[in-house]
């Protein structure tokens, strides 16, 4: 590589010209160069320098060293220093010599800009023939040896973190404000761009620009300006541009690192490189260079620093110990050690921060199978102390990782706090076991708190199975005392609760497996985790699942029954037929114990309407458990039995009597209980042929439900049938519902509605020959049902009719007055009275 030289001062008249000009100049270097050279090379002695120094006082004048990049991207290292008087005796004279790097070239074997300050490369004056060759090299200056540069770190520690800050933002941000550093002595700034250089990663110590010495920074170009006291003033207060340190006043914070120029806090990896240079240890950059990390991350300078045993803020030593678990190799066996020690030694801070601690126990479940006893013990021990004494969680190491004394001495100093977290219910349960687990590391014995901490344990997971963690899953397997009593705590729960313990089990994994009976926790286990589908459907048969799953037989235990009823059923009730199968496969005698006939009552009144199982329970139960049934409970059972009588034809003459009576004891009666009942009845009466005088005492009832019954049993799809093909029976009907037209009430609403929209309708449906079959068979009754019939169906009959045959509501007040042989064109002459009598007397109905 080829350096081309500038040499610039005031020379005598020349070919050139005179006064200040390039009087040596390596051919061939660009005219835009040497125009922008002309600008950065300058020189103007101090404010208070003498006007015309002696030979001593000019050796103290400042030095000029910059380096700066150039507009076309090449970079010009130059010297200027002050010689005095020029050629003609004027003062104000000073010498300039410059080197020329091409774009994208650095110095010879990749040396620092820097390392070339006072180098004896460097002329005092222009060369002779005006031509100078280019350079090879700029040997490295002798002044800038690590000695010194440790001493000058030293003096300057207060400062270094602030300047390594700004500088690590000029390299990540271009547009980050210049460092304008304020010495006395522009060599000390030479110094400080030699431990920049050192500290920054190698490529942005490279385009590190500087210059030591102006009077103008305000001009300068540079990253690093150099200026003395008397030219810093004007500067503060433009932190957008300029970020000052003015290194010769007191240090601010004299006990620690000087915050920034805005008081902002310094950075982590300036942090970091400020201790390392602080130590002497300036040969640990070149290694962390060398390290994987993005660049200005402080774990690898702060692993490398604490292996040396440097020590470091908390937030560094987190740094290191989440770098180190990332890249253990990085590290050799004796760094490692050093970097485990470092981090395992006592701390003056009376906590450490929770972060630190994590990565510290990170880093040991990494990497402590590979550390000698003596360095893991300590470390081990360390993670263990803050998993006691710190509120936030901390994994603790494996057992084989504390030597026997270190376990013994942890034990004495730390069983009080251990026994007396675990008891403590005040913060849930995680640090209790994590206590645990400590304790079964160092042998303290803690048998006596399991119970009450199962206890609790076992009410925080009921009421959040969130609560169950991967932590938790450890603890139990850890410790089997444990796990067996939080079994145990959950068969008790299983049995008040079963739901919430099923859904406990069915989103944590909690372990089953035991050795003791637990048959309430195996019901829900198998609830919670059995086959998909469950009983496919078949409630009876998950029933005998669950109840198989319980391992133990249920004549044995018939709380077991009632367990598994709620499980089964939850909070709806089995279906008559589920019921009646439950009681007929199991029997009576273990309902009474385990409490669960009441299930099968509610199932028998909760029946659907209609439903033939619903009676035959009903029956079932008043045979099975006529003590334990509650006088109300066992009256509306009598009224589903009555029911399954009616169905079977067993009932003896009086039903309405018997319902009315049945439904008085039953009050309030459950609405299906009441359907299913009025309903059988309606139907009894709309098909039994010796149903008269039952149909009598319906109206006479004025029972709304029955006669509401009466009607939807009317309108069936079966009766209209009927309606529709047997004349006789339509023949009866006319007869039925046209008796007690003055009966007002229940009756009275819905007789209207069955001629009008029962009758009619079939009636208009029927054929003549049908219509005529009809007369026939109301004519055997009696002449007046055939006569009344033909009036009734007459077209227009209707209006003229509404007075003798009523409508839904015939009370008084309500439509026209009801008389007895009103309506003298219907020929109708009997009240509701003589139609009743006249029908019975005539030898029935039917």
């Amino acid at each position: 590589m080829s350096l081309g030289q500038l040499h610039y001062t005031s020379a005598p008249p020349g070919p050139d010209g005179s006064g200040f000009r390039f009087t040596a100049l390596t051919p061939g270097l660009p005219q835009s160069v040497l125009r922008e050279a002309e600008q950065l090379i300058g020189y103007e002695p101090p404010r208070n320098a003498p006007s015309r120094p002696s030979a001593t006082e000019l050796e103290a004048f400042p030095r000029a060293f910059s380096y700066s990049e150039l507009s076309d991207g090449s970079r010009l290292l130059a010297r200027t220093v002050y010689t005095g008087a020029d050629y003609s005796g004027r003062w104000g004279n000073f010498h300039a010599h410059a080197v020329h790097l091409a774009p994208g070239r650095q110095l010879p074997d990749g040396a620092l800009p820097v390392s070339a300050w006072e180098s004896p490369g460097w002329a005092a004056a222009t060369p002779e023939g005006g031509a100078p060759p280019a350079l090879a090299a700029l040997p490295p200056s002798t002044l800038l040896d690590p000695a010194g540069l440790i001493a000058f770190a030293a003096s300057r520690a207060p400062w270094l973190a602030a300047v390594f800050t700004d500088l690590q933002r000029q390299a990540e941000d271009e547009t980050a404000p210049q460092v304008v550093l304020v010495e006395r002595d522009s060599a000390d700034v030479a110094r400080w761009v030699a431990l920049a250089s050192a500290a920054l990663p190698r490529e942005a110590a490279h385009r590190l620009t500087f210059t030591t010495y102006t009077r103008r920074p305000h001009l300068a170009g540079q990253r690093i300006v150099g200026v003395l006291p008397d030219d810093a003033h004007g500067l503060a207060g433009s932190g957008r541009r300029y970020r000052v340190h003015d290194c010769s006043a007191p240090p601010p914070a004299p006990d620690g690192p000087a915050p920034g120029p805005d008081g902002s806090e310094p950075a982590p990896w300036a942090v970091a490189a400020a201790r390392i240079w602080s130590a002497g240890a300036f040969e640990l950059f070149q290694h962390a260079h060398r390290l994987p990390g993005e660049p200005f991350t402080a774990g690898p300078p702060s692993a490398l620093a604490l292996c040396a045993g440097i020590d470091l803020p908390s937030s560094h030593r987190t740094a290191a110990a989440l770098w180190a678990c990332e890249h253990p190799a990085e590290l050799d066996g004796q760094e490692l050690d050093g970097l485990v020690q470092t981090l395992a030694a006592p701390r003056q801070e009376a906590a450490v921060p929770a972060a630190e601690t994590a990565a510290l126990a990170e880093l040991f479940a990494r990497v402590g199978a590979n550390l000698r006893p003596e360095t893991a013990a300590p470390l081990a021990a360390r993670l263990l102390t803050s998993a006691v004494r710190s509120d936030e969680p901390v994994r603790p190491p494996d057992p084989g990782a504390l030597t026997d004394e270190v376990a013994r001495q942890l034990a004495a100093e730390l069983g009080p706090e251990l026994r007396a977290g675990i008891a403590d219910p005040a913060g849930g349960f995680a640090r209790p076991l994590r206590l645990l687990r400590v304790a079964g590391l160092l042998a303290v014995d803690c048998s006596d708190l399991v119970a009450p901490l199962t206890h609790r344990l076992a009410a925080a997971l009921l009421a959040d199975p969130a609560a169950y963690g991967g932590e938790l899953h450890e603890t139990l397997a850890d410790r089997p005392d444990l796990h067996t009593a939080l079994l145990r705590e959950l068969d008790a729960a299983a049995l008040a609760g079963p739901a919430s313990v099923t859904v406990l089990l069915e989103r944590a994994p909690v372990e089953l497996e035991s050795r003791e009976a637990l048959p309430y926790l195996r019901m829900c286990g198998w609830k919670a985790r059995g086959p998909a589908g469950g009983g496919g459907g078949d409630r009876n048969g998950e029933l005998r699942a669950v109840l198989e799953a319980a391992g133990v037989s249920v004549f044995a235990h018939p709380p077991l029954l009632r367990v598994a009823f709620r499980l089964v059923w939850g909070s709806d009730t089995p279906t008559p037929e589920e019921a009646r199968y439950v009681l007929a496969e199991t029997g009576a005698d273990v309902h009474r114990p385990a409490e669960t006939w009441p299930f099968l009552v509610t199932a028998a009144l909760n029946g659907r309407p209609g439903d033939p199982h619903a009676d035959e329970l009903a029956h079932e139960l008043l045979a099975a458990f006529s003590r334990e049934l509650r006088p109300h409970d066992r009256a509306a059972l009598l009224l589903l039995e009555f029911a399954r009588d009616l169905r079977a034809g067993g009932a003896g003459p009086g039903w309405v009597d018997r319902y009315l009576g049945l439904r008085r004891a039953a009050e309030p009666v459950n609405p299906t209980v009441l359907e299913h009942v009025c309903g059988r009845i309606a139907r009894r009466l709309l098909t039994d042929p010796g149903a008269g005088r039952e149909l009598d005492d319906l109206i006479r009832s004025r029972d709304a439900d029955l006669c509401a019954a009466y009607e939807r049993a009317a309108r069936e799809d079966a009766i209209h049938g009927r309606l529709l093909r047997e004349p006789r029976y339509f023949a009866d009907r006319f007869v039925d519902w046209n008796a007690h037209p003055q009966a007002g009430g229940a009756w009275g609403k819905v007789r209207g509605a069955l001629l009008d929209g029962v009758l009619r309708p079939a009636a208009r449906a029927l054929a003549a020959e049908d219509l005529a079959a009809v007369e026939a068979a109301l004519a055997k009754r009696g002449a007046r049902h055939a006569e009344d019939f033909r009036a009734w169906n007459r077209p227009g009959a209707l209006s003229r009719l509404g007075l003798r045959f009523g409508g839904r509501d015939s009370r008084p007040g309500k439509g026209s007055p009801r008389r007895r042989g009103a309506g003298s064109d219907s020929g109708y002459g009997s009240g509701s009275g003589s139609g009743s009598d006249d029908r019975y007397r005539d030898g029935g109905v039917r």
